[in-house]
């Protein structure tokens, strides 16, 4: 079959990662035990009767952005959902499987879903930070989760948390303003900070440029990549050039299965399955 378009043309990728550090594009070697981080198998939604995901495996590696792709409806969030739970909150929502986290399965009846969540942060479509302070939206989940022992060490986990969400130096002297009066980028990045102040091992991102411009999901996709120095990172993203640019493997899903699974470079040059060459060329979806 031939590439033909766009996506599949040589150069293409190199063409995505302009501007992109070297290292970002090092594909990973064949994964050890050990660099697997979260582990799904046999993963089946059921929203009511209908069926959303079919028997998902996947492996999540440690230190590295996972990009899933696919048509809309194909099942892609509802998967990110099953790695925090976040399906538990949806009424009639069923979830067969499992899905093991540092060995454990997180469906097990005795895990404790808010300390799930805390180790598994997410990060939503639309910037949602609290009606409250910058201080006070990123010091939340230290308060409740006790990380703090006292405000000096709440202080250094705020400022701490900003300064890795690349937000610092545009807020430090304002952390009593609201954090609803940042701009979207801004607020976004506001989130993640939020995120990571419980010192997470996985951050899910759902479309987290979508609602943004093209300057804050510049810096967005910057920020991604240097979060995954120290967090395992999987984002849900409709924009190709996105994912080939940010992530070093990428997921395919179609009709709630999993069609393919590789190195970001290798799917996007010369991908294995005709629905995901489809795709990624623009031929449906």
């Amino acid at each position: 079959m031939t590439l033909a378009t766009t996506y599949t043309q040589p150069g293409f990728f190199r063409r995505a990662m302009e501007g992109t550090r070297v290292d970002q594009l090092a594909p990973a070697a064949v994964a050890a035990p050990s660099a697997i981080r979260v582990q799904a198998r046999r993963i089946n939604v059921f929203y009511g009767a209908k069926q959303a995901l079919k028997e998902v495996d996947l492996d999540i590696l440690s230190n590295e952005v996972t990009a899933l792709i696919g048509p809309s409806g194909c099942g892609k969030s509802t998967f990110l959902r099953c790695l925090n739970r976040m399906n538990d909150t949806i009424e009639g929502c069923r979830v067969e499987g499992s899905v093991l986290l540092d060995d454990k399965n997180i469906y097990d009846s005795d895990v404790d879903v808010v300390q799930l969540r805390a180790r598994v942060g997410m990060v939503f479509q639309k910037p949602n930070p609290f009606p409250k302070s910058i201080y006070d939206n990123v010091s939340y989940g230290p308060r409740i989760h006790g990380l703090a022992a006292n405000r000096e060490e709440l202080d250094e986990i705020v400022l701490t948390s900003l300064d890795r969400a690349g937000l610092l130096k545009e807020v430090e002297d304002n952390l009593e303003m609201p954090g609803t009066s940042l701009s979207g980028g801004q607020q976004q990045r506001l989130c993640i900070a939020r995120a990571i102040a419980v010192n997470p091992e996985v951050i899910l991102m759902d479309e987290p440029c979508s609602a943004l411009d093209p300057i804050a999901t510049a810096r967005i996709e910057e920020l991604i990549d240097e979060l995954r120095e120290n967090y395992t990172i999987v984002i849900v993203t409709h924009n190709m050039q996105q994912a080939a640019r940010v992530s070093q493997r990428t997921a395919f899903f179609h009709l709630g299965s999993l069609l393919e699974y590789g190195e970001t470079e290798q799917m996007f040059t010369s991908p294995r399955n005709e629905h995901t060459l489809g795709y990624i060329t623009g031929r449906f979806g």
